[in-house]
């Protein structure tokens, strides 16, 4: 049976990078005898034009039918000034709620012919490979009250948690080490907020059907910290929303470069939406500059945490490192070798993909 793909290619470079990470999973396709079938739906600006909402209801339900998502990128200057309701990334927004994905991975991996663009010392960055879990739903951003009260000078946002959201994330935290390197570290605040004390008794509590995994504790700020002086002492992380947030975006200047980056956001289900990290990059679109790396690993990760095609996954991840190792590059990587386009970066890769 075919594996069903919902597409969103969203706006500016998405839908050139969508084209590579197509044929990059029809190569998946000849090389691994298995068959995709796609569908493509809008999200975004460009839903904001054909549908006037940044997430149609048509869109929704492709997700819900579907066995993974794919998403390009979404927004632009175009709509800069409508109402936010109908701003782009509120389709982002509402995509996750409606599916209910819970959890955020994003892998921070430092590539050699990058180690020179990090704005950290080589010898922190060179050889660090972090993955970064997040708790998507919960928290600050979500809870209610959210209000001004007393004429406007006072304001009231809610922190709020349920067990049950803190045991999901943190069952995916431990299963994410135990196929790494059996290290967790698990971030909060518990020094003073109520909330973290939870937090960390519950990862306690989970640690015991975990027992090959170590678990560490550490405090939000220190963290903060650690990450840019000691990046290499971190192998899997797992906190929630707003450090999650903070941290992520932090980790993503380690490698130098945000091109390289993809991300997951999952639900209990095992259906996932993978993404670049970057932006739709408006000023480049329909250029065919535009760097795939991201969509492409993003197809990695959803063979292996969506469709449970983990050699599949591999066999991109080296080539992409091949092709990188190698010197091909697109031209907003800083590194020595041959630049390429959108086209030819997807055709190294590719070419890569059938040599392993």
């Amino acid at each position: 049976m075919a594996k069903k793909i919902v597409l969103l290619p969203g706006d500016g470079i998405g839908p050139e990078i969508m084209e590579s990470a197509v044929r990059v999973m029809d190569q998946i396709s000849k090389s691994f005898n298995v068959t995709f079938s796609y569908e493509t739906a809008d999200i975004g600006g460009v839903a904001v034009d054909n549908h006037h909402t940044p997430l149609p209801q048509t869109t929704i339900e492709a997700c819900k039918n579907a066995d993974s998502i794919l998403l390009g990128a979404v927004g632009g200057p175009k709509w800069d000034n409508i109402e936010v309701s109908k701003r782009p990334e509120q389709g982002l927004l509402g995509i996750r709620k409606a599916l209910n994905l819970f959890a955020n991975l994003r892998p921070i991996r430092v590539y050699k012919p990058l180690v020179h663009a990090s704005p950290l010392k080589s010898d922190r960055v060179e050889g660090a490979d972090i993955l970064i879990v997040r708790e998507l739903t919960g928290g600050l951003y979500f809870g209610t009250p959210r209000e001004r009260r007393d004429n406007g000078n006072t304001v009231v946002d809610t922190l709020q948690y349920t067990r049950e959201e803190i045991k999901r994330i943190m069952h995916i935290g431990f299963q994410s080490a135990m196929g790494r390197s059996k290290k967790l570290t698990s971030v909060d605040k518990a020094n003073v907020l109520e909330s973290s004390r939870m937090w960390r008794e519950i990862a306690e509590e989970v640690s015991k059907e975990y027992k090959e995994v170590e678990l560490e504790h550490l405090l939000v700020d220190a963290a903060a910290m650690k990450l840019i002086t000691e990046p290499k002492s971190f192998d899997t992380i797992v906190t929630e929303n707003l450090f999650g947030d903070i941290l992520s975006d932090e980790a993503s200047i380690i490698p130098g470069t945000i091109g390289v980056l993809a991300s997951a956001s999952l639900n209990d289900k095992s259906l996932g939406l993978f993404e670049p990290i970057h932006g739709s990059a408006p000023d480049i679109a329909g250029k065919g500059i535009a760097n795939p790396i991201s969509m492409i690993l993003s197809v990695a990760m959803m063979l292996q945490h969506s469709l449970s095609m983990p050699k599949a996954a591999e066999v991109i991840e080296k080539s992409v490192e091949r092709a990188l190792d190698e010197g091909y590059h697109t031209g907003d990587l800083d590194m020595d070798g041959k630049v390429l386009n959108t086209v030819e970066m997807t055709d190294k890769i590719i070419e890569f993909m059938r040599e392993e």
